[in-house]
Parts: structure tokens; C-alpha cells; sequence
């Protein structure tokens, strides 16, 4: 199992903001340049952010900006915004085992209640930390 970077890609991003957004004018380019990654990266997370209700973006001249307190950020919203956590959830299951085979018939009946309990104890850990721990322990 491995959540994919975009997770810690926008949580990046959403530090970088939470520090600098008084600072200095923040454009996908400057996010680009800390992360090392492509800019089209950056502005498809910044959309993302942004239809979550994370962050407001002023084209042209204006920047970026949080739209909440980091304090009322979790990183269950980042992971929430970046992943298809609802659509897919965090484990991937084959879905047409061998009804034929005692162990592909009850497999989901076995295991499902029990990845189900994993899911939910990663989201309330996610959600037992905001922006403002992560931004917290960020020296600038």
C-alpha cells in the first residue's frame, strides 16, 4: 500500500503558504521551485485545494492564499482533497475472487470488516493533525 505524493506534495504547499503567504507573492511557479517539481503539478493541486475550501487563488497579481486557519486544516482534509480515499479507499481489493474456492468465496467476508478498522484508524490519526503541526515544526 502506498498513498500517492500528491498527499505530501500539498501539504508542501500548504505549509509553504501558511508561512509565506504575508510575506511574498505565491504563484505555482514559486511552489514549483520548493517542491522540485513541475509547475503543472502544483496548479492541478492548487485546483484541487481550492475546490476543498483550503485555499483562495488571485490570478494575475494576487497569489495564494489559506482560505481556513492552518489550525483547521487536518491532514485527513489534505489526504481527503489529494485522494480518491472516498471513491476507492485506502486498500485496493480484487473484486471477483472464485466463488468455487472456500477461500475466494469467504475472502471479503473475512477481511473487509478488518481493512475497514485500518481505514479508520489512519483517518483519525490524519485528523488528530493540522497544518499549523506541520508548519509548527518548520524552521524559517
Amino acid at each position: 500500500m502506498q498513498v500517492s505524493s500528491q498527499f505530501t506534495i500539498a501539504i508542501h504547499m500548504l505549509s509553504y503558504i501558511a508561512l509565506y503567504q504575508h510575506k511574498e507573492k505565491i504563484t505555482s511557479d514559486v511552489l514549483a521551485g520548493s517542491i522540485e517539481v513541475n509547475p503543472v503539478i502544483i496548479r492541478r493541486l492548487l485546483s484541487r485545494l481550492k475546490g476543498a475550501g483550503m485555499i483562495t487563488v488571485h490570478r494575475g497579481t494576487g497569489g495564494t492564499f489559506l482560505a481556513r486557519e492552518p489550525k483547521d486544516i487536518t491532514l485527513l482534509d489534505v489526504y481527503e482533497a489529494t485522494e480518491n480515499l472516498k471513491e476507492e479507499g485506502l486498500f485496493h481489493f480484487h473484486e471477483h475472487p472464485n466463488p468455487r474456492c472456500p477461500v475466494g468465496r469467504d475472502i471479503h467476508h473475512a477481511l473487509d470488516g478488518k481493512l475497514a478498522e485500518v481505514q479508520k484508524a489512519m483517518e483519525d490519526k490524519l485528523a488528530s493533525f493540522t497544518l499549523s503541526d506541520v508548519a509548527g515544526d518548520i524552521t524559517v
